[in-house]
C-alpha cells in the first residue's frame, strides 16, 4: 500500500494509520532527512527478523534506530556529558550515534560489543511515527547494503524494489537533499567520526 504523506504537515488520520499497521507488527518503508528507509517497531521480533530477510543482511550486523528526543536516547543508550553535548547541539539531524546499549534494548538490535546505532532525524514524518508509537523504529537505508548502490530518493523507486516485500510505503515526495547520515561513534566519552554522510562534521565539536 502506498500512502501520500505530507511531510511538511502530516496528516494526522494518516499517520495514525501507520502506527497502528507498526503496531500490528508491519514493516513499512518510509522517508527521513537522509534517505528513504525500512522500518518497524523495534520490540517486534518477528518484524525485525523479516527486514534482516530484505536487506539480506546477517544478523551480527544490527539496525540502527530511531528514538523521539534526547531524553529517549538516554532510556537506550549511555550517555556521557560529552555525548550529551554533542548530541544536543546536533539533533535532531542527519546523523547515527553510535553509543553502550541499555538492557531496555532488544538483544537483536544490538551488535556483539553492546553498542547501537541512534537517530533523532530532522523530519516531521520520522517524529510523528515514533511519538505515536511510543517506542523507537527501526530504520536503514531502502538501499542495498552496497556503497556502490545508488540511492532511492523517489517513493516509486522504493515501491518498484520492495512493494511485494513490506506492508506499506509512506510517499512524501522526492527527497531532494539525499545522502546517508554521518555515523559518530560516542563510546568511552571519546567522538569518533566512523563515516562521513551528509551531518557537518566540524559542527559536532564537543
Amino acid at each position: 500500500m502506498l500512502l501520500n504523506i505530507n511531510p511538511d504537515n502530516p496528516q494526522p488520520r494518516l499517520i495514525k494509520q501507520v502506527v497502528e499497521a507498526l503496531q500490528r507488527g508491519a514493516v513499512i518503508c518510509y522517508p527521513t532527512d537522509t534517505v528513504y528507509g525500512i522500518g518497524c517497531d523495534i520490540f517486534n521480533q518477528k518484524a525485525v527478523k523479516r527486514i534482516y530477510q530484505i536487506k539480506q543482511r546477517p544478523f551480527g550486523k544490527p539496525f540502527s534506530f530511531i528514538c523521539a528526543d534526547l531524553k529517549d536516547v538516554s532510556t537506550y543508550a549511555h550517555v556521557s556529558n560529552t555525548g550529551y553535548r554533542v548530541m544536543r547541539k546536533s539533533l535532531p539531524g542527519p546523523y547515527t550515534f553510535v553509543l553502550a546499549a541499555t538492557k531496555l534494548v532488544p538483544k537483536i538490535m544490538m551488535s556483539k560489543q553492546k553498542t547501537v546505532g541512534i537517530r533523532v532525524p530532522d523530519h516531521r514524518i520520522c517524529m510523528d511515527l515514533v511519538h505515536g508509537l511510543g517506542n523507537p523504529l527501526v530504520t536503514t537505508s531502502a538501499a542495498p547494503d552496497d556503497p556502490d548502490a545508488p540511492l532511492l530518493i523517489h517513493a516509486h523507486e522504493v515501491e518498484e524494489r520492495y512493494g511485494k516485500l513490506v506492508d506499506l510505503i509512506i510517499d512524501s515526495g522526492p527527497l531532494t537533499d539525499s545522502a546517508p547520515s554521518t555515523v559518530v561513534s560516542l563510546e568511552a566519552d571519546e567522538l569518533s567520526v566512523l563515516r562521513p554522510g551528509k551531518g557537518n562534521i566540524e559542527s559536532l565539536g564537543a
